[in-house]
C-alpha cells in the first residue's frame, strides 16, 4: 500500500469516518473538510501523524495541512468514500451554527479551490511568455506568442464560466447550467451590445458591462440560481424537470444578471477594490507594512483566499493589482527564514526539512510546508517573518509595484510585477531580512538551549553540555509509565515523552515556573511552557473532552505566568469516575525531540511538587 493510500485511510478514520464527512475540497497544500460533528475528529492524533504538517479549524472547516502532494491524498480519500462536495449533504444543524460571514467565505473558497492548479499553471505560463518577450525570443503578433498567450489568458478571460461551474457544484446545483450562465455573459452577441453601452430587455433598460475576468457578478448570479433551481424542482412536474428546469433557470437568471446582479456585482467588486486601493494611495508604506506583516497569519488560518477575488478584480478592471506585491513580501520572508535555519541548524534532519520546504516556495510560491513544518515549531521565527514581511511590504507599497497577471509568488513571477527591479528590491529585502534575523538571533526561544545549534553530531560535545530541568509532579497519585496508558496516542509516544499519574485528589498544580500557553475550553487539558523552553501537556483523564467541561474548573487562563505549585485546575474526581471515564493523567513533554533525554522518576507513588521528570538539555 502506498504512503498516500495509508495516509488517506488514517485521515478518514480520524475525522470520524465517512459518515461524519459532509464535504471535502482541497487547495494547494491542505484538505478542507466540512464535518457534521468536529468533536468526532481526533485532532490530536491527526496533528501528530507523521504525514500531516498541521490541523487547523477555521472558517467552518476542519483543515488538514498535507503539503504539495495533497491532491494525491485527496484522490485516495475520494476512492474510499462516496464523496459529495455539495452543501445539500450537510446537516441543517451545522448550517445554523456557521455565521453568515463564515458561510460566504466558505462559498468563495470552495469555488476557487478546484481552480487553484489551473490558475497557478496559467499564471506561470503568462510569466514565461513575458520573460521570453523580454529576452527577444517572442514578440506580439508572432504565432507562437499568440498561441501561448491564449493558453495563459484563457482561464482568466473565461473565469465567469469556470466559477459558474465550481460555484454551482459548491451549492449543489447543476454545474453545467452554472457554466452556461457564465458563458452567456461572454457570448459574442451579448458582448457586441457593449458598443451601445445601454440596451433593453422587454423594455427594461440594461446597462452593459464587460464581464470577462470578473468574479463577484457570477457569485451573486449562481447564489440566486441555486435557490431558484431548488424551488423549480419542487413545483415542476418530475417527468419534465430534465429540460424545463435548465430552460427556466437560463431564461430567468441570465436576464436578471444582465439587469441587476451583473452591474451590482461589478460595482461591489469595484467598490471593495477601490476602498483597498484608496488606503494604499493614502499610504502605500503603511498598507504594505500591515499586509506584509499579517499575511502569514491569514495563511495559517486559511483565510488568504478571500483576498484573491479582489486581486482578480483589480487585474480585470484596472489592468494591474497593488495588493499581491505586498502579500509577496510575506511569502519571501518565510522562504528567507527557512534558508536561515538551513544555514544555522546543525542537525541533519532539520537541515533537510528547511531545504526541502524552501524549494517549493521559491519555485512555485507554496510556503505552507515552511509555515507548518518550521514557523509554528520554532515560534520565535514568526516574529522574524512579521518584521521582514512588513519591511518588504512597505517597500513594495511605497514604490507602487503592480502585478500584471495572476500568479503565485515565486521567482518565476518576478517579471510580471512592474517595475520588476523595484519589486525584486522589496521581496529581496524580505528574504534577506528573514535569513539575517535567524542567523543573528537563532530560531529557539531565549530560554532554551537548542540542541540542534549547540551540540551538532558530536557525542563528546554533547556530554559536556548536559544541563537539566526538573518537572515536578502536578498532582498526588500513583505513577505509571506511558506504555501502560489505555490510549494509543499517549502510549505510543506520538505526543511526546513523559509519565502518567492516577490522581488521588482532584487538583492540578503547575510542575514548573512558566507560562500557560494553551487551555482547552473544556478544562480537561492544559499546556505550559517552562522558563527553560519545555512544552508540557497535562491531560486529565482519557476521552474526558466528551464531558464538555462538566466537573472541571480552570483557575488560570492562557498567557498567565505561573510558579511551580500554583493551583491550575480543580476537578471532581469521583463524578468523573462515576461518569465512566478513566482518570489516568498523562504528563507529556511535547517537544521532547529537542532534548538529549527525558529521565523518569522511579517512584511508584508521588506527591505534588516531587520530582517527576528530568529533562537533559
Amino acid at each position: 500500500m502506498s504512503n498516500n493510500k495509508q495516509l488517506a485511510q488514517d485521515i478518514l478514520k480520524e475525522v470520524g469516518g465517512e459518515e461524519n464527512v459532509s464535504s471535502l475540497v482541497h487547495c494547494a497544500t491542505r484538505l478542507r473538510f466540512k464535518l457534521k460533528d468536529n468533536q468526532k475528529a481526533n485532532k490530536q492524533v491527526l496533528d501528530n501523524h507523521e504525514g500531516i504538517l498541521s490541523v487547523v479549524e477555521s472558517g467552518g472547516q476542519f483543515q488538514i495541512v498535507i503539503g504539495s502532494h495533497v491532491s494525491h491524498v485527496y484522490e485516495d480519500i475520494k476512492k474510499l468514500m462516496n464523496l459529495d462536495s455539495s452543501e445539500d449533504n450537510q446537516t441543517q444543524d451545522n448550517k445554523s451554527k456557521a455565521s453568515i460571514g463564515a458561510r460566504i467565505f466558505e462559498f468563495i473558497l470552495g469555488s476557487f479551490s478546484p481552480l487553484i492548479p489551473v490558475l497557478a499553471g496559467a499564471g506561470m505560463l503568462k510569466a514565461v511568455v513575458i520573460v521570453l518577450e523580454m529576452v527577444g525570443w517572442l514578440s506580439p503578433g508572432n504565432g507562437t506568442y499568440s498561441i501561448l498567450s491564449a493558453a495563459g489568458n484563457s482561464v482568466f478571460y473565461f473565469l465567469p464560466i469556470m466559477l459558474g461551474i465550481t460555484a454551482s457544484m459548491k451549492l449543489g446545483a447543476n454545474p453545467y447550467v452554472g457554466g452556461a450562465i457564465g458563458a452567456a455573459l461572454l457570448e459574442p452577441d451579448f458582448v457586441g451590445l457593449l458598443e451601445g453601452g445601454v440596451t433593453s430587455f422587454l423594455g427594461i433598460p440594461v446597462v452593459m458591462m464587460d464581464y470577462s475576468s470578473s468574479v463577484f457578478p457570477i457569485f451573486i448570479a449562481i447564489g440566486i440560481y441555486a435557490f431558484l433551481e431548488r424551488l423549480l424542482k419542487k413545483i415542476i412536474y418530475k417527468d419534465v424537470q430534465l429540460f424545463v428546469v435548465p430552460m427556466l433557470s437560463l431564461a430567468i437568471i441570465v436576464p436578471l444578471t444582465a439587469i441587476v446582479f451583473g452591474p451590482f456585482g461589478v460595482n461591489v467588486g469595484n467598490g471593495i477594490a477601490t476602498g483597498i486601493n484608496y488606503l494604499i494611495d493614502v499610504s502605500g508604506i503603511i498598507a504594505g507594512a500591515i499586509l506584509g506583516g499579517v499575511m502569514t497569519f491569514l495563511v495559517i488560518l486559511g483565510l488568504h483566499w478571500g483576498i484573491v477575488p479582489i486581486i482578480l478584480e483589480n487585474l480585470a478592471v484596472a489592468g494591474g493589482d497593488p495588493i499581491s506585491p505586498m502579500w509577496a513580501a510575506a511569502t519571501f520572508a518565510q522562504m528567507g527564514v527557512a534558508v536561515g535555519i538551513f544555514i544555522k541548524a546543525r542537525e541533519k534532519k532539520l537541515k533537510t526539512l528547511a531545504g526541502s520546504t524552501t524549494a517549493p516556495g521559491l519555485l512555485a510560491g507554496v510556503t505552507e510546508p515552511i509555515i507548518y513544518g518550521i514557523l509554528l515549531r520554532y515560534r520565535r521565527t514568526l516574529l522574524y517573518v512579521v518584521l521582514a514581511g512588513a519591511v518588504g511590504g512597505a517597500i513594495n507599497g511605497s514604490m507602487g509595484i503592480m502585478l500584471q497577471a495572476f500568479a503565485f509568488h515565486s521567482i518565476f513571477s518576478i517579471p510580471i510585477n512592474t517595475p520588476s527591479l523595484l519589486y525584486m528590491l522589496g521581496v529581496g529585502t524580505s528574504f534577506a531580512l528573514g535569513v539575517l534575523l535567524v542567523v543573528l538571533f537563532g530560531f529557539e526561544s531565549s530560554h532554551s538551549q537548542d540542541v540542534d545549534n549547540q551540540e551538532g553530531d558530536n557525542p563528546a560535545k554533547k556530554s559536556t553540555l548536559k544541563n537539566k530541568e526538573v518537572l515536578a509532579s502536578p498532582m498526588h497519585g500513583k505513577v505509571k509509565v506511558l506504555s501502560e496508558v489505555n490510549d494509543q496516542v499517549f502510549s505510543s509516544g506520538a505526543m511526546g515523552k513523559g509519565m502518567a499519574i492516577e490522581p488521588t485528589e482532584g487538583r492540578v498544580v503547575s510542575p514548573v515556573n512558566g507560562t500557560i500557553t494553551s487551555l482547552f475550553p473544556t478544562g480537561h487539558a492544559i499546556g505550559i511552557t517552562s522558563g527553560g523552553g519545555a512544552e508540557i501537556l497535562i491531560h486529565i483523564g482519557l476521552d474526558t473532552v466528551q464531558l464538555e467541561g462538566e466537573y472541571f474548573n480552570s483557575l488560570v487562563k492562557e498567557g498567565d505566568e505561573v510558579k511551580q505549585g500554583d493551583l491550575l485546575i480543580q476537578f471532581d474526581r469521583q463524578k468523573i469516575i462515576e461518569a465512566g471515564y478513566e482518570l489516568t493523567t498523562p504528563v507529556i513533554v511535547t517537544n521532547a525531540d529537542r532534548y538529549l533525554d527525558i529521565v523518569e522518576t522511579n517512584k511508584n507513588k508521588i506527591h505534588e511538587e516531587e520530582d517527576l521528570l528530568t529533562i537533559i538539555v
